[in-house]
Order: C-alpha cells, then structure tokens, then sequence
C-alpha cells in the first residue's frame, strides 16, 4: 500500500461559534474573520508538514482546490504545488484536484500542471474534479452545466498535453483558434489522472474507462466497498480487470499511544472539521442541476459529507476515520484494505483545528508504526 500525506490546509485559527451563528464555513462566512498575520504563519507550518512528510517517507503528498472557505486554505492549490515542488525531494506531488467545469480557461491548466511536471521531474500527479456544490455559489457557474464543462475541459487539456500544436479547438464551452501550450509536460504521455468523487456514478463510469485511479472521498468504508466494486465492475464492461493502485481512499487516521488517548487527543479536531468546517446547508452542498435524483438520494442514505453530523465514535464505528493505537490503527486499516481493496491510503494527518506538534507526532507515528508493517506485507 502507499501512503500520501492529504492536507486540507483548514484555518485552524476560524471561530467555531461564529461558523456555527453563520451556519457554514462556506461562501457565506465572512473573510473579516481572517487574519492575514495567522494565515501567513499557517501557510508556512503546513508547507512544513508536507515537506516533513517527504522526509518521513511518506510516498506523496496532496493538495486540493476550494473556494472562500475556511476549510482549506487552497483556491489556487498550483501556487503551493510549486513551493513544494523543489523542497520535496523524493514524494509524488498530487493536486486532488483542479475543478475544472470553473474555469473559462482550461488551458491554464494544461501549462500550470505541464510546469509542475517539469519542476518535479516527472513526479507530479494530475486530479481532476467537478467541485462540490458550493464552489458553483462561489464562483457563478451554472451547476447544471458542471458535468459539461468538465468533459470538455478535460478532453482539451489532455488534447493539449498530447497533440503537438498549434491547432485550433471549438467547442461548446471553449474556443480558441490556437492551441499551443508551452512547455510539454515532463511525463510520456502526461502526468497520471486522479479523479476524486463522492461516488457520483456517471464519474466512476468514465473514470474506469479511461483507467484513471478513482479516489474516494471522506466516506464509511462499507460505502468505499461499494463505489470500489462499482469501478471494478465498469473496468469489467470496458475489458480489463482493475487494479489496487486504480484506487486510493481519502481518510484521517490518527495515531496515539492507547486507544484511549488517541480519542481523548482527536476527539476535538474531528469534531471542529465534520460539526463546523464541513457545515453546509444541503442546497449549498448540492444546488439544483448539479445531480440527478438518483445520486442525491444515494447521497443522502449514505450520510455524505456536509450531511447531519455524527459523533467522533460513529465514525469511528462506521470506518470513515481510524483512531487508535498503533496495533488498532494497523488492525482496523488492514481491515479496510483487504475489505475495499484500495491500493493507496490518501491520509489526513492534520484534521480540523489540530496544532502542529500533534501533527508531527501523529505523522511520526504513522510513519514509524504504520507504514512499515503494510510496506513489509506489501
């Protein structure tokens, strides 16, 4: 199994009462609750982590996109891929992911992520997302259009990325009449595509076919079984059988001497990201036209992100976080993995307001504890 350091770069410093009075964390929360004194600093510890993670040996690191929020620091996650890209020496760099149906220019995307190849040297990793429903508020998209502009940016980048230009393009959303992104990218033929989801099926579909590695996010395992089958069997339809490495699972494990005190140390964190700095109102997690009946059911029933929160043992329980002990934590993610099949564990070590010594400790446990056991069983 390989293990990536996830960061969601939450201002940590946000007042809780104040997104709790607000009634989310997103779009509506006011930017006068951040200090750029705070922020700056935070920008910084963060970038230590990542940094820090690498020298663990740790086998990647990701970022992600989101917008006027304060639960990821990260609108434009390109400006602090590049300040890692030279401090981290031997880790993938992953940005999970670009929302692409955001952009009126895809090909911005195409040279951004066409640096970042080269400035790794080839250890860059492409994501590529809709955006949940908030960002559609945020940024003045039609969310009905989403799914669209996603495969149309998509097809022009790796267009771009693939077929020597100039060329012109027309499209329904994009038009240009020269396509000539410099540079290439580093990798043959471009960097690996991720697709992070919820477990929209349409993006599953799409994702086997084109055989990019489908990520699934913060969910309880027994729904990543059932959106990790649902890949393997479109794999199936398509012609090939899947593999581990096609499938990576977005968690947050912390780790602490009993299981006892890893409860007692996380217990706060966790309940500051999934009761304040998740918080959305459902028509903001899932506005009109975003997705069909279908899906927003299948959604709901499996309690996603955004939804009622529950308590830190309920997640516990229901196997959408690990904390514990280093016996438990190996334990329960073996567990997990031989339940799910997933080849790649997507881990935030720093969760909600947590500070940076647990951080540390939390991420030297992991690595000291953790990593080792599955990469000897691997």
């Amino acid at each position: 199994m390989k293990f990536f350091n996830f960061h969601l770069m939450p201002y940590r410093h946000a007042d809780l009462e104040a997104i709790q009075k607000n009634g989310s964390a997103w779009v509506t929360f006011s930017n006068r609750h951040y200090d750029p004194q705070l922020g700056a600093e935070l920008y910084h510890e963060y970038l230590d982590q990542m940094e820090y993670a690498d020298q663990l040996g740790f086998d990647g690191v990701c970022l992600n996109e989101h917008h006027q929020t304060a639960y990821g620091l990260m609108p434009i996650p390109g400006v602090l891929a590049g300040a890692l890209a030279r401090s981290v020496k031997r880790a993938r760099i992953a940005v999970l992911g670009r929302a692409l149906p955001l952009l009126n220019n895809p090909l911005m995307v195409a040279e951004e992520f066409a640096m970042l190849d080269n400035l790794t040297r080839g250890r860059f990793i492409a994501g590529f997302v809709r955006g949940i429903g908030a960002e559609y508020h945020a940024m003045g998209i039609n969310p009905a259009e989403s799914q669209a502009r996603f495969a149309e940016a998509h097809d022009l980048i790796v267009r771009a990325w693939t077929q020597p230009g100039p060329f012109s393009y027309t499209g329904k959303h994009y038009q240009f009449n020269y396509v000539n992104p410099w540079p290439r990218p580093y990798q043959d033929p471009h960097p690996p595509i991720w697709v992070p989801s919820q477990g929209s099926s349409s993006t599953i579909r799409w994702a086997a076919g084109l055989r990019y590695t489908y990520c699934q996010t913060l969910s309880p395992i027994a729904t990543v079984k059932k959106f990790f089958d649902m890949y393997r069997e479109e794999a199936r339809k398509a012609g090939y059988e899947a593999g581990r490495d096609q499938l990576a699972w977005s968690n947050c494990i912390y780790v602490a001497e009993t299981d006892e005190r890893a409860m007692a140390e996380a217990k706060p964190h966790m309940e500051a990201l999934m009761t304040r700095l998740l918080k959305m109102p459902m028509e903001m997690l899932l506005p009109p036209g975003y997705t069909n009946i279908e899906a927003m059911k299948r959604i709901k029933s499996t309690r996603a992100v955004g939804a009622k929160p529950q308590s830190v043992e309920d997640l516990v329980k229901s196997g959408l976080v690990i904390i514990g002990s280093p016996a438990t934590v190996r334990e329960k993610l073996a567990e997990y993995e031989d339940l799910a099949g997933f080849g790649t564990t997507l881990t935030k070590t720093q969760f909600g307001t947590m500070p940076d010594g647990m951080v540390r400790a939390n991420m030297q446990a992991i690595a000291q504890e953790i990593i080792p056991h599955f990469k000897d069983a691997a």
